[in-house]
């Protein structure tokens, strides 16, 4: 495909960006760019996509999220509010998540993926939970994101808060889905699989060893990280240790490991994530809705910790997540100097293409330079200042909206073209999700404990 009058807009771009442009994608890659008349030219063949003007960008990623809190959206909590974030888990995500069968997380997942390819979000990092459905679950959530044509990375969350059989019924799922991703059972090369662990503050000693036998040396984990202080507590309590510490202990950090949130963390910890190159990620709409601080990410940032950019279940419009990042930490501080936005490319554009890298080595995400992925996504933004490579940080802040994203590309196939949807049925997908809906929440409610 041949991409032509566009505007192109690379995050490692130095010089102004150049307008009539051409893109060409080939067997899922970029291959050139140029002047569209140029291109044109040469390439009589090729089928072509007229940006009309448009900025043409590489697409967004998402480091953190959970498909399955789709069914969440209006559901009603019984009894009194949950207080703090423990009683949030108990009282909304533990239930639900009993809640699911086979058809629910499908529609779920498909839920997401027509958020992600409307909102411009090619790769998403997912952590899937669904303890009454577990075998075959990863499966059922990849052929979802097979029909989308997205690029995710999947999981299923170990625990032992559901007892022994289903902690074991968990390290299989993942156990089972990493050895069809490495044989090549996603023909796609757009999935790829992790292994997933809930929190210390559900896991045992046992389960953890248990999980860290079950990965190669090489392999890696998803998990929460003293997303509230109780999972620090958990961990002193149960270990001695705080929760890194203890992580560490059992081998569960590493390169390849993604620990969410790490909010409660303190020096040592932070020193121990950077030494062991372990990948945060960083939620902030999320933290702002359960009330459970925030996380020093530019400390972070300065120990050498790689921090990247999720949503945790948030919708998938990711730039919504910078603004939200932008300003928490501002009015956290009290300072307008905090949370620049360098610092927010840093952590959504950089890390995260790294992050993505890392689960579909070969070539490079976030750029549009020859022998990256061909995942770019056409924004219909038309600035009224001068836009520069130096000030797209705070375009995309106060300028940028996800309604501006008109055509999605991953691997080179096109998902949605001029704001037409071209792999998923969303009214199709919207109505048989509110039938599914009603059946989910009256599970759940058998589900709550009681006030």
């Amino acid at each position: 495909m041949l991409i032509h009058n566009a505007t192109l807009v690379s995050w490692d771009q130095t010089e102004r960006f150049p307008e009539d442009q051409a893109l060409l994608l080939r067997d899922g890659r970029i291959v050139e760019s140029g002047g569209s008349t140029d291109l044109l030219a040469r390439y009589l063949d090729e089928e072509r996509l007229d940006a009309h003007g448009q900025l043409v960008m590489p697409g967004n990623i998402c480091a953190h999220t959970h498909f399955y809190s789709a069914f969440a959206r209006g559901l009603a909590i019984p009894g009194r509010a949950p207080r703090d974030f423990p009683e949030i888990l108990r009282k909304l995500w533990w239930p639900l998540d009993k809640s699911l069968g086979e058809e629910d997380v499908r529609i779920s997942a498909l839920i997401y993926m027509v958020d992600a390819v409307r909102h411009g979000t090619t790769t998403v990092i997912d952590h899937h939970a669904s303890p009454n459905f577990i075998d075959g679950s990863l499966d059922v959530i990849a052929s979802a994101v097979e029909q989308a044509g997205v690029r995710a990375v999947l999981c299923y969350e170990v625990t032992d808060r559901d007892g022994p059989d289903r902690a074991r019924a968990g390290i299989k799922e993942n156990v089972r889905f990493l050895q069809r991703c490495r044989k090549g059972g996603v023909a796609s090369g757009r999935i790829s699989a992790t292994f997933g662990l809930h929190a210390g503050l559900t896991l045992s000693d046992e389960t953890l060893d248990a999980s860290r036998s079950a990965v190669a040396r090489d392999g890696g984990f998803h998990i929460h990280i003293a997303e509230h202080e109780a999972d620090e507590y958990d961990s002193q309590a149960k270990s001695g240790l705080r929760i890194v510490d203890r992580l560490a202990k059992h081998g569960i950090l590493g390169e390849k490991t993604i620990a969410a949130h790490a909010i409660h963390i303190d020096a040592k910890e932070t020193h121990l994530l950077a030494e062991s190159r372990t990948w945060v990620t960083h939620q902030p709409r999320s933290n702002m809705n359960n009330g459970v601080g925030v996380a020093e990410v530019e400390s972070l940032l300065r120990a050498g910790v790689r921090v990247g950019l999720g949503n945790d279940g948030f919708s998938n419009a990711m730039w919504e997540e910078w603004k939200a990042a932008y300003l928490l930490h501002k009015v956290w501080q009290r300072d307008p100097r905090r949370m620049q936005g360098g610092t927010i490319k840093e952590i959504a554009v950089t890390n995260n293409a790294g992050l993505a890298e890392a689960f579909f080595p070969g070539s490079a995400f976030g750029s549009l330079e020859p022998g990256s992925h061909a995942d770019v996504i056409v924004v219909d933004y038309h600035p009224t200042t001068p836009m520069t490579p130096g000030n797209l940080p705070w375009h995309v802040i106060f300028g940028f909206h996800e309604s501006m994203v008109t055509t999605t590309i991953v691997a080179g196939n096109v998902l949605m073209r001029d704001r037409q949807m071209l792999t998923l049925d969303e009214g199709e997908i919207a109505a048989r999700a509110r039938e599914l809906a009603p059946g989910v929440w009256e599970r759940y409610r058998s589900f709550v404990p009681a006030d």
